[in-house]
C-alpha cells in the first residue's frame, strides 16, 4: 500500500502530523476521522511537498552499511523460518527505522502490486548495487532467495572488512606523517620566533641547523597567505584532474606502479571478480551478464579495461582461465584453481574459493603492513621532532655557557 503523509487537527485545535499506510486518500481522511482528527494536508509519500516535511527528511537516518546487512541478514532469517516474502517485509517495517524503514514500505507495496523484489530493489540504486539486486533476482527465479540473501549478507561483510583493512594500511601512516608535519609547523609558527629574537641579540654562532629553521619560521610567518593559497589550488587542481576520465586514468595507472598500493589495487581486484562472479554464477546469472556485472565493480579503470577485454573474449570463446591470465592481474595459484574449476565444473565453488583465499591473504598482508609501518613511522616521528629540539636545545645550552662567563 502506499505510505501517505498527513497533518491534520486534533478536537482542541492541536497540530498532528504523521504518515499512514493505506490504499488510497479516502481511506486517509477515512482513518483520520475515527480517530478524531480533522485532515488538513494529505500527500503521497513520493510526493512530500510541505517544506517542513522536507526540512523534517534532511535528519532522516539514512541507510548505511549496518542497516543494509541488518536488512539482508532479518530477511534472510525469517525468509527460512518459512514466513512469506511479504509477510517478512510487513515484520521489517517495524524493526527499521528512517529512510530504510520508507523504503521497505514501498518494497512491501511494491510486492502487492505483483512486482518482484528485485524489481523494487532497482528503484534504490544508491543503496542496492547492481551485483546485489542481480543475485536477488537470481535468488527469487531459482527459489533459493534466503541462501542467496545469506551469501549477500557474508559478501557485503567480507568486502567492507577488506575496504577498512586496505584503507586502515594505507591511510594510517599517512596520518601519522600529516602529525609530525603538524608538529613541525607549530614549532615554526609559535616556538621558533620566540627564541629567534633572544639568538639574534646574543650575538652566538648558531649551527646550520638552527639557522635554517629560523629562516624557515620567518618564511612561513611572512608569507603564510601565499602558502594557504598555494596548498589549495594545488589541491582544488589535483582533485579536479583525479576526477577526469584522463586525469582518473593516469593516477589509476600510477597507483599500479606504486608496490604496496599496487598490490592492494590488483588483489583487491582479484578478491571482488572471483567472489562477485561466484556468487553470481551459483545463483544462476548466465555466465556473460555476470561477466558485465562483475567488470564494472572494480574502481580502478586500468584493471576495468583489462577485465573488459577478457571479458569480450570469455564470451566468445568460452575459456576464462586463460583469458584471466593474460590480464596479469591474477596470481598463478588463482588461475589455477578457476582452471580446475572450469574443467571439473565446479567453476562457481572454485571461484568463492580464490575469492576467500586472497581475502584473507590480503588481511593478513595489511596487518603485516600495519604492524611494521607503525614502529617505522614512530621512529621517523621521533626523529624529526629530536632534530628541531637539538635545533633550539644546543644554542640555548651555549648561551647559558656564554651568560655564566660574563658572571
Amino acid at each position: 500500500m502506499p505510505l501517505y503523509y498527513y497533518k491534520a487537527l486534533s478536537k482542541d485545535g492541536k497540530k498532528i502530523s504523521g504518515t499512514i499506510d493505506v490504499l488510497s486518500v479516502a481511506q486517509v481522511r477515512e482513518v483520520l476521522v475515527k480517530q478524531g482528527l480533522y485532515p488538513v494536508i494529505i500527500t503521497a509519500g513520493g510526493e512530500q511537498k510541505n517544506v517542513l516535511d522536507m526540512f523534517k527528511g534532511l535528519f532522516e537516518k539514512s541507510v548505511d552499511l549496518k542497516d543494509l546487512i541488518f536488512f539482508t541478514k532479518q530477511l534472510s532469517v525469517l525468509l527460512k523460518a518459512g514466513v512469506p516474502l511479504l509477510q517478512a517485509l510487513e515484520l521489517l517495517v517495524e524493526q527499521t527505522e528512517g529512510q530504510l524503514s520508507t523504503i521497505v514500505i514501498h518494497l512491501k507495496d511494491a510486492i502487492k502490486e505483483g512486482k518482484s523484489l528485485a524489481e523494487g530493489l532497482s528503484q534504490y540504486p544508491k543503496i542496492f548495487s547492481n551485483t546485489y539486486i542481480q543475485l536477488v533476482k537470481a535468488g527469487e527465479a531459482s527459489g533459493k532467495l534466503e541462501t542467496i540473501l545469506d551469501r549477500l549478507t557474508l559478501y557485503i561483510e567480507r568486502t567492507e572488512s577488506l575496504r577498512k583493512k586496505i584503507r586502515g594500511a594505507l591511510v594510517m601512516p599517512a596520518i601519522q606523517l600529516s602529525i609530525a608535519l603538524g608538529v613541525v609547523v607549530l614549532m615554526l609558527i609559535v616556538v621558533i620566533p620566540g627564541i629567534s629574537e633572544t639568538f639574534s641579540s646574543m650575538k652566538i654562532e648558531l649551527p646550520f641547523a638552527t639557522r635554517f629553521l629560523m629562516s624557515l619560521s620567518t618564511f612561513f610567518l611572512n608569507y603564510y597567505l601565499f602558502i594557504v593559497a598555494g596548498i589549495g589550488i594545488i589541491t582544488a587542481s589535483f582533485i579536479a584532474w583525479k576526477t577526469s576520465d584522463a586525469g582518473s586514468r593516469v593516477w589509476d595507472r600510477l597507483i599500479l606502479k606504486v608496490p604496496v598500493a599496487g598490490y592492494f589495487a590488483r588483489m583487491n581486484a582479484v578478491v571482488q571478480f572471483s567472489s562477485t562472479l561466484g556468487m553470481l554464477m551459483e545463483g544462476g546469472v548466465n555466465l556473460a551478464e555476470a561477466l558485465t556485472i562483475v567488470a564494472t565493480i572494480v574502481k580502478n579503470k586500468i584493471l576495468v579495461d583489462k577485465l573488459q577485454q577478457a571479458r569480450d573474449s570469455i564470451i566468445k570463446q568460452g575459456k576464462i582461465a586463460q583469458y584471466l591470465k593474460e590480464t596479469q592481474m591474477f596470481p598463478a595459484v588463482a588461475i589455477y584453481l578457476i582452471k580446475t574449476g572450469e574443467e571439473s565444473g565446479t567453476l562457481p565453488d572454485m571461484l568463492l574459493q580464490v575469492g576467500s583465499y586472497y581475502d584473507a591473504e590480503v588481511t593478513e598482508y595489511a596487518d603485516g603492513l600495519v604492524e611494521k609501518l607503525s614502529p617505522i613511522m614512530t621512529i621517523v616521528m621521533g626523529a624529526i621532532v629530536g632534530v628541531i629540539v637539538m635545533a633550539v636545545a644546543g644554542p640555548m645550552m651555549n648561551m647559558t655557557q656564554v651568560v655564566g662567563e660574563l658572571r
